[in-house]
């Protein structure tokens, strides 16, 4: 089936063709994931919700023959003179320099359609971290940008918090990421710092991270996945 990241990745990249402008950036973007699709052309329609001095909010509605398989939205915020003063909490770096040697060929039977280390190993206790790049055009012809690259990201939320020592026992139905900044290069560091669920629901945190430094967060929602006979 179509997988989620790339919905997420589709919809950002629309709407960022269509509504982005100089001194905006793309303070959060949600993408709401509630039906599955099976390999079919998808279509990413847009919309202008708002558009004023400080703000434009915009939408998009993910599609296929089938019918509406997901949708998103945005919000851009209008850049301008950093207040001064001291915050009373910060969040800090994490200390995983990026990764020097070759990226992770696999994990068992998957083969990830792109490249990332493993900074903690999967089912290990404690929080999970993960260096990711992309190593695909999500268009053919057209460069990943900035904010693609990390709406793309973003979707790998789920996996990190909602995972258990035995395997995942979530999946998601929407994430929702938040950035002070853009990433500066390709990679982009994921790491949990929450994860909370109750009754077969979830909810899951991680803070994103370049080479630089935190650039922001996400947030997934998510409901437990049943367990097949032997697994």
């Amino acid at each position: 089936m179509l997988h989620g990241r790339l919905l997420g990745g589709l919809a950002a990249h629309a709407i960022e063709r269509r509504y982005a402008q100089p001194g905006l950036h793309f303070a959060r973007l949600t993408v709401d994931l509630f039906r599955n699709s099976p390999l079919l052309p998808v279509t990413v329609e847009t919309s202008l919700v708002r558009s004023g001095r400080r703000i434009l909010v915009a939408d998009a509605v993910i599609s296929t023959d089938q019918g509406v398989i997901g949708r998103a939205g945005a919000v851009l915020l209008r850049q301008g003179e950093q207040p001064g003063g001291e915050q009373t909490f910060v969040t800090p770096a994490w200390d995983a320099p990026p990764p020097e040697g070759p990226p992770v060929a696999g994990h068992g039977s998957w083969t990830p359609p792109f490249d990332w280390w493993q900074v903690t190993g999967w089912g290990e206790r404690g929080a999970g971290r993960v260096w990711l790049r992309e190593a695909h055009p999500l268009v053919e012809g057209e460069p990943l940008t900035p904010f693609v690259r990390a709406a793309l990201a973003a979707d790998f939320a789920s996996p990190l918090s909602n995972s258990g020592v035995d395997g995942l026992r979530f999946i998601n139905a929407d994430y929702t990421l938040t950035l002070a900044r853009l990433p500066q290069a390709e990679l982009i560091g994921v790491e949990t710092t929450g994860h909370l669920s109750a009754e077969g629901v979830a909810t899951g945190q991680v803070t994103m991270h370049d080479a630089a430094g935190p650039i922001g967060f996400c947030v997934v929602t998510a409901v437990a996945n049943p367990v097949l006979a032997g697994g």
